[in-house]
């Protein structure tokens, strides 16, 4: 289904709507619904009639057809006057997907960013603001929304969001107004870099995120960084690695996934470097980099361990075993 499409779509009612009832005829009857739980709302001299699932305008036939039997002539308007709060969901490589109610009014923001106020009615990046932005390996090519279709019966229809045309061209058309019962699929792609570091800057992206430097550091321990700040760049927040005991060709990344699974890798700190997945990857919240000791370091410290506690009870010929195992 084609994008466009999505501008012509008509506002299913459900549970929560209230309505405005205008009889031309018979002002004295004219009033407001309120559509309940059961889809039905309370007409006069008609009573309970079922409107879940119809459209405005489908909505306003069937009554003009039920008044019919009542009145000779019935010339009547249908409206909305509140519209009940927008349920979405958004699934896939978001921060935290669910199930989510968006207003006309209400405030949002990604992972550390500003808060954002929603005025008007919500947008897809209004949602994914407020699912608290995407992940670095988010498909923003391929953003498939799903939709309802009106009737009883549940049908739905796709349409395909390009979110890079929305930062790099502006094209609102991108950015679709959302209806009740939408749900939004983000896929995973792994992005190049440069992209990776362009999508960081857009106000649906996580500002800051929480990382864990360890090991030959001066300062180790959690720290939050910029998001997508390079694995070099996040351990110079940490203090750099310490003179004469970080072994510079031995630095881990540990990163947990999402299914469970663990990735691991070592890479070479080279503060000349600049971004790159090969050799600098862009960081994500949870990482833990573990800056390993150098062998100058590691023989230091076993000679430590043994000398001061035990002094003069280990021989050389021990000291030396130690210092090949290690």
């Amino acid at each position: 289904m084609s994008l466009s499409s999505l501008g012509e779509d008509a506002y299913i009612l459900g549970g929560g709507d209230q309505l405005s009832l205008v009889l031309y005829d018979v002002p004295e009857l004219s009033t407001t619904l309120d559509v309940l739980n059961d889809g039905t709302v309370s007409l006069p001299l008609l009573g309970h009639v079922r409107v879940q699932g119809l459209t405005l305008s489908q909505a306003e036939q069937w009554f003009t057809t039920l008044y019919r039997e009542q009145l000779q002539r019935p010339m009547l308007q249908l409206s909305v006057a509140r519209p009940r709060p927008i349920r979405v969901a958004l699934v896939g490589e978001v921060e935290r997907p669910g199930v989510y109610s968006l207003t006309t009014s209400e405030t949002s923001a990604t992972e550390g960013g500003t808060a954002t106020q929603i005025s008007g009615l919500p947008t897809l990046v209004d949602a994914l603001q407020k699912a608290g932005g995407i992940t670095l390996n988010a498909d923003l090519r391929h953003v498939v929304l799903q939709r309802r279709l009106p009737g009883e019966v549940p049908s739905f229809k796709r349409a395909k969001v390009d979110l890079m045309q929305l930062l790099r061209e502006g094209d609102l058309l991108q950015n679709p107004l959302l209806f009740d019962g939408d749900t939004i699929r983000i896929s995973r792609v792994e992005q190049p870099v440069d992209e990776a570091v362009e999508v960081a800057t857009a106000n649906f992206s996580p500002q800051r995120i929480q990382v864990y430097i360890l090991g030959e550091v001066v300062n180790p321990g959690a720290i939050d960084v910029a998001a997508n700040t390079p694995l070099i760049q996040g351990i110079l927040a940490a203090g750099g690695p310490e003179f004469g005991r970080a072994n510079r060709s031995n630095v881990e990344l540990v990163r947990i996934n999402r299914n469970g699974s663990v990735f691991r890798e070592r890479f070479t700190l080279d503060l000349a470097q600049g971004a790159s997945n090969a050799k600098n990857p862009p960081l994500r919240s949870g990482d833990t980099v573990l800056v390993n000791r150098s062998g100058l370091a590691r023989v230091s410290d076993t000679i430590g361990a043994i000398s001061e506690p035990i002094s003069g009870l280990v021989t050389i010929f021990a000291l030396v075993r130690l210092v090949q195992d290690n």
